[in-house]
């Protein structure tokens, strides 16, 4: 994978957290830390993108000719069994 050169200018206290996490261990240096939210965002972009398509293709497949059992139950009735104070 090829790299570009990119400048970014934080404020001084983004520079702070960013130095304090690289510390912590939690990253190499500066450009992973920038590079992780980049990365989480597009497996976040790639899953709601997944998302769609399966919303997609539930709609596409029209409507269905199974039910669901019907409950006589009340939804906001306790269970059975339970106390209400």
């Amino acid at each position: 994978m090829g790299t570009v050169r990119k400048t970014i200018t934080p404020t001084d206290r983004q520079d702070r957290w960013v130095e304090g996490r690289i510390a912590a261990g939690g990253f190499a240096d500066d450009g992973a830390y920038i590079r992780d939210p980049v990365r989480r965002d597009r497996e976040q972009d790639a899953g709601v993108q997944a998302l769609q398509a399966a919303i997609r293709e539930g709609v596409d497949s029209g409507a269905s000719d199974k039910t669901v059992p019907r409950s006589d139950r009340r939804p906001d009735a306790a269970p059975t069994g339970s106390r209400r104070s």
